[in-house]
């Protein structure tokens, strides 16, 4: 158990400043069996404290000081049938986000992008199709050879195709896929709040398949939806208790796309991204947690914080899938400014 939970406030669950020096253990413990109250009590704890723990774990399991960069490409944008209020490629809202529909990319187009995104220092290559379910069939097909095609580059590859079979996850497995990502985005209580045609269940049982099929899992989640920090725990509660935690963890702030119905939402507070990021560090010790969307808003000040508080990888790039995302040139100068790394492939 985290050191900030055993100095927790035993009448409200609240964490306060220990008064006695903070005891040295050699690791702490991979759990599976968080409880809400526990979870809620680190996202509430005094920040410098929950950073301070969350700084503590990220170095025992992270000492290299390495942040990987992953490029995210949209292979197929547009006219997806899913009602995602936060999502400019929901065909609900085409009308008045003004989204083009695109068909799926070409092989050779895709792995040339994906060329020149290891040339810039991307070690990962992400894949995002606007399906709500993987079909069998061409374009499939293309998907796995996508996937093969970047494995050759000696990158990482990653996809989000919506829900899949058993057998599809079986088939990404086989083309070499390194990673499957699927968010849960929120806690199941508020899920129907922000999206109606789909479960929380099927997103479960999707993350079940690509695990059994021996893929690593890529799943987080978004802030700033409308949520409240209740929903927030009980999302990083079910996260953590999957057994094994997902390899990795995206955090994303909503970036709010005009046209959409959260277009008006409040923009999330940097600090509470910070308490994000250091409660899944606390929570999931050997993930990998990825600063993701909602970046571009965040001050560079905003950002080493949350590098401090164990995030290790940003996606790298001007775009993610339809926003924009934080200038290349810039985020080099970050990291080598917070004195980190950028992280070499694997061999």
């Amino acid at each position: 158990m985290s050191e900030i939970l055993k100095t927790a406030n035993p009448i409200n669950g609240k964490a306060h400043l220990a008064e006695t020096p903070r005891e040295t253990v050699s690791a702490p413990e991979i759990r599976h069996d968080w409880t809400s109250q526990e979870v809620l009590a680190l996202l509430t704890a005094p920040l410098l404290d929950l950073v301070d723990e969350a700084r503590e774990v990220h170095r025992r399991y992270h000492a290299d000081g390495g942040v990987q960069l992953a490029s995210l490409l949209s292979i197929k944008t547009g006219a997806c049938p899913e009602d995602c209020k936060y999502c400019a490629q929901s065909a609900h809202y085409a009308k008045t986000t003004g989204l083009k529909r695109e068909t799926l990319l070409d092989v050779d187009d895709v792995l040339n992008k994906a060329s020149i995104a290891k040339d810039a220092g991307a070690t990962r290559f992400c894949m995002g199709a606007a399906w709500r379910e993987v079909k069998d069939g061409d374009a499939f097909d293309s998907v796995l050879a996508m996937v093969k095609g970047v494995r050759a580059l000696g990158m990482e590859a990653c996809v989000t195709l919506g829900m899949l079979t058993q057998a599809q996850a079986d088939r990404l497995a086989e083309a070499g896929l390194t990673a499957y990502n699927h968010n849960l985005d929120t806690s199941a209580e508020f899920y129907g709040e922000i999206v109606t045609t789909r479960t929380y269940q099927d997103r479960l049982d999707t993350l079940a398949r690509v695990r059994k099929s021996g893929v690593q899992v890529c799943c987080g989640g978004i802030i700033g939806l409308g949520e409240s920090v209740e929903d927030r725990a009980r999302l990083l509660e079910t996260l953590a208790n999957l057994d094994p935690h997902p390899e990795s963890v995206p955090i994303n702030a909503l970036a709010a796309v005009a046209g959409t119905p959260l277009q008006d939402r409040t923009p999330v507070d940097p600090l509470d991204l910070v308490r994000m990021v250091a409660a899944a560090r606390v929570m999931m010790p050997l993930s990998r947690v990825r600063l993701s969307a909602g970046r571009r808003a965040l001050s560079k000040e905003a950002q080493i914080l949350c590098f401090l508080a164990g995030a290790n990888s940003i996606f790298y790039g001007d775009r993610l899938l339809t926003t924009a995302n934080n200038d290349a040139d810039d985020d080099l100068a970050l990291i080598e400014e917070a004195g980190l790394s950028v992280e070499a492939p694997s061999p």
